[in-house]
């Protein structure tokens, strides 16, 4: 009970402390707001960008090997020269993958088509990216479909012309007509359209938009061109149960060397690719940015460290009688102390919970305007209220310190 007494009284002085001069307690407390405003907005703001990624990384899955010219953990430019020779993907590596590696559950191959106009009826759509996909494509990429379905094996196989739409170019080119059975022209040809796929929405990180996007069967579209040696391919492999990304990729390095002829000792023309490059990218973009905001931050922290001890050292001089009083009564000296103290601590949580609030408004208010989500966590929260305590004791020791210390006659008489 007397621990609660003497908690609430310290509280109590905190928030007379600041009624009793409101504008400079507004200014005292406006450096730690600040500095909690900016650190746990840019931390929040890390973490809202990671988790997006990190989403969009599990949509494309970690056990994905892809085939490229060049590793996405190298410098494009740095290297130009010595990739540009490298041969792209193309059809001839996917069947050696899907003919070769045991590791490999399933393997793919999209060959962009173009940017084309499709028509229906009237109304058009332009620029419109078509793909050529092999049958795996969609199992992959995990297709769901807000209406009709997906190629069958016989319909792949016979190259029928049967195309699947991204929702918002079905959107676009039919408007509330159901398109599942209407018959759209492509390059002159026309296509049924037998299934439209859910709306993906917004995505940091993506292979391709799905949203505005035409799918067709790589023989449909080897009828028109050969999309076996497209200039603009892509070839992927996923690990099946029971084996490694090392097994998957050692058994992919060693079908496409062979379906290359390449010697032993040739090194290899081709680069595999996973998630983890890209995680490991980030990891350091958000490490950097974290950094800046704590830096950022740190100042404002300080600046405001020194408006609360000010106000602590104002309010010990205003309590100097009260303080010998109290001592003279028999009031040990760490009472002193951690009545400043906690008076400290209150004042700065003060300023760290109207930081708080502040990341709240500006969070709520780029929600409503921004692509993706961004959320303050409970971590974030809780560091902010950590960080506004241990700036508390900081700023109110030596004050407490000096309070505790003063002798009981000469602070009676002051």
């Amino acid at each position: 009970m007397l621990f609660f007494k003497f908690l609430t009284e310290s509280i109590a002085m905190a928030f007379q402390q600041l009624a009793s001069n409101k504008l400079r307690s507004f200014l005292s407390l406006l450096g730690i707001t600040i500095g909690i405003w900016s650190i746990i907005s840019v931390l929040s703001a890390v973490d809202s960008l990671e988790m997006n990624i990190r989403s969009s990384f599990d949509k494309l899955g970690d056990d994905v090997v892809y085939l490229d010219r060049f590793s996405w953990g190298q410098d494009p430019d740095a290297t130009y020269w010595k990739w540009i020779r490298y041969p792209r993907p193309d059809y001839d590596d996917y069947e050696a993958i899907q003919a070769n590696v045991q590791s490999a559950e399933i393997a793919s191959y999209a060959a962009v088509i173009g940017s084309k106009i499709i028509e229906y009826k009237s109304s058009n759509v332009s620029g419109v990216t078509v793909l050529g996909i092999t049958y795996d494509y969609a199992k992959m990429y995990n297709f769901n479909f807000a209406e009709g379905r997906y190629l069958t094996r016989g319909e792949y196989q016979t190259g029928v012309n049967h195309v699947v739409m991204g929702a918002v170019v079905a959107k676009k080119l039919f408007g509330d007509i159901n398109p599942i059975g209407k018959r759209v022209k492509i390059m002159g040809q026309k296509y049924k359209v037998i299934g439209v796929l859910e709306k993906e929405g917004n995505s940091l990180l993506r292979v391709m938009n799905f949203d505005e996007i035409v799918l067709m069967a790589v023989p449909t579209a080897q009828k028109f061109m050969n999309v076996k040696r497209s200039r603009r391919a892509f070839v992927n492999a996923r690990a099946g149960a029971g084996y490694s990304m090392e097994d998957l990729e050692g058994e992919v390095t060693a079908a496409v060397r062979g379906e290359r002829r390449l010697r032993p000792k040739e090194k290899s023309n081709f680069a595999l690719n996973k998630l983890s490059i890209l995680s490991n990218v980030f990891d350091s973009i958000f490490s950097v940015i974290g950094l800046v905001g704590w830096v950022i931050g740190g100042f404002a922290i300080l600046v405001g460290g020194f408006g609360v001890a000010n106000i602590m050292f104002v309010s010990v001089k205003e309590r100097t009688n009260i303080i010998g009083i109290k001592k003279a009564l028999g009031a040990k000296r760490y009472v002193i102390l951690l009545e400043f103290l906690v008076e400290s601590i209150v004042l700065c949580l003060i300023g760290g919970i109207m930081g708080l609030l502040m990341v709240y408004g500006v969070i709520e208010l780029a929600n409503m305007t921004g692509t993706f989500v961004f959320t303050l966590t409970l971590k974030n929260i809780l560091l902010g209220a950590g960080l506004s305590m241990i700036i508390g004791v900081f700023a109110g020791i030596l004050p407490a310190i000096f309070a505790a210390n003063m002798n009981p006659v000469d602070a009676i008489r002051s």
